[in-house]
């Protein structure tokens, strides 16, 4: 190593691609189901697809397939911190992370406050209000559900579905 070589810049990290985001959120809820017992991993497909749809770029992309990973506790802070992924997927995956206690106007607050976030939110609101993923719960479920999911969507400005 010469002298010159001792002060090179580390080459730049490589970022996960989408494919490997995929996998990673895939991997952490293999085995949880959503509240009508489908994998969850088709509820992430539906939200990512959703983003995509709405114009969102890979980082949006990759933050809706992660969007409720360190929530439900398939992913640790501790590894979204670390990982190889944008500031802004980051971000947004924080952003829509409810925190304990947390009311649901503080929850909207931070998710109009981050760029992208509001897009993965507007997503995952309209896959969680499927009237077709409502229909197979039991009466009290669907209608508490869809009354939070109308609360959430008034709180940040989407009006009703």
């Amino acid at each position: 190593m010469t002298h010159d070589d001792a002060h090179e810049t580390p080459p730049p990290l490589l970022l996960l691609s989408l494919t490997e985001v995929e996998a990673v959120a895939r991997a952490a809820h293999a085995g949880q189901t959503d509240k009508a017992g489908r994998p969850y991993a088709e509820h992430l497909r539906a939200v990512a697809d959703g983003v995509r749809a709405g114009g969102g770029d890979d980082e949006l992309v990759a933050a809706a397939w992660l969007h409720d990973a360190v929530e439900d506790e398939a992913l640790t802070e501790d590894w979204l911190r670390e990982a190889p992924l944008t500031p802004c997927t980051k971000d947004v995956v924080r952003a829509v992370t409810k925190r304990a206690g947390e009311t649901p106007e503080a929850y909207a607050g931070r998710i109009l406050a981050t760029p992208g976030a509001l897009l993965v939110k507007k997503a995952d609101l309209a896959h969680n209000a499927d009237p077709a993923r409502l229909a197979v719960l039991d009466e009290h479920t669907r209608a508490r559900l869809t009354k939070k999911y109308a609360t959430m969507r008034a709180l940040l400005g989407l009006g009703t579905v």
